[in-house]
């Protein structure tokens, strides 16, 4: 996709981080926007600028590990622009710990948002995309699902966020199959960024009261919360440059999307022992002080 003036895109988490971002860029190229997240108050406010800016936009409060609530999401978006070119399932929050601390309710939220959400998206928009195509030679669609670089390789101390965003990168991967089955015209995309100063740290302000925990975060937990919010803090990376990637991706056909690619050795550290049968290695081999930070606060 080189021309995106004109072309309506769906973007979920769109009230901050690169969800907010992916919308200021398609403002910019002109596009038609169809905004959703769970915090109405920041989505208000992200809509009324874009529209101060000249887009044409919509906002829908949304919970995206609802079927229904994505499925109103895209009848808006049809009934509002007639098609959907681009859908970023973007959504996601954060949560860490040891595995094993991990309650039911802290998987149910982490993924409800972080994979139910994308598969919902999937689910409900690619036959949209699809029917589009089969109806328009011209058409164009493309689909960008956020993982992680946590879905490349696994942290310790991060096993239910680590385990969602796996989920996402498999999903895009056979997704990506799929379509190259079907049709020439959707595409798709992974995006797995590394630290990035987004706001996920404290996503937790959104979690809902019936899947809260009554005790309280574990000491593990309060850990891992704090160790993301320092990394994410000095990231250098910004929202914008990780907008600015994803649409050059987009437009070049590129699937995987890496926000800090030299970081792609842990990856292959990872890929290699699988094949020789070795056993897991340290994802930070290259960075001992980390790790000996976080046995340090996690035994005291």
């Amino acid at each position: 996709m080189k021309d995106f003036k004109d072309r309506a895109a769906v973007i979920t988490g769109a009230a901050s981080g690169f969800g907010k971002a992916f919308a200021e860029m398609g403002a910019a190229l002109g596009m038609k926007l169809v905004l959703a997240d769970i915090q109405a108050e920041a989505l208000d406010a992200t809509v009324s600028d874009l529209r101060a800016r000249g887009a044409s936009v919509i906002g829908l409060r949304t919970d995206v590990s609802s079927s229904e609530q994505m499925q109103v999401l895209a009848d808006a978006a049809l009934s509002q622009y007639g098609a959907v070119h681009l859908l970023f399932n973007n959504a996601g929050v954060l949560s860490g710990g040891l595995v094993w601390e991990s309650t039911e309710k802290d998987w149910d939220w982490v993924l409800g948002v972080n994979v139910r959400s994308v598969i919902h998206g999937v689910r409900i928009f690619t036959p949209l995309m699809l029917a589009a195509a089969a109806a328009d030679p011209d058409y164009e669609g493309h689909i960008v699902n956020t993982a992680s670089m946590a879905g490349l390789v696994n942290a310790p101390n991060s096993g239910a966020y680590n385990v969602s965003k796996h989920a996402i990168v498999s999903l895009s991967e056979t997704l990506y199959q799929d379509l190259a089955l079907v049709s020439g015209q959707v595409h798709c995309s992974v995006l797995c960024p590394f630290y990035v100063p987004t706001g996920i740290s404290t996503s937790a302000r959104n979690r809902p009261d019936d899947l809260a925990n009554a005790a309280g975060p574990t000491h593990s937990q309060t850990v891992a919360l704090a160790q993301n919010a320092k990394a994410t803090g000095a990231a250098k990376v910004t929202s914008q440059e990780i907008a600015k990637m994803t649409f050059d991706a987009i437009r070049e056909r590129n699937f995987y999307i890496y926000s800090h690619p030299h970081l792609m050795a842990s990856v292959r550290d990872r890929f290699e022992a699988i094949v020789a049968q070795r056993n897991p290695p340290d994802p930070y081999a290259g960075s001992p002080v980390l790790r000996a930070q976080l046995v340090e606060a996690l035994r005291h």
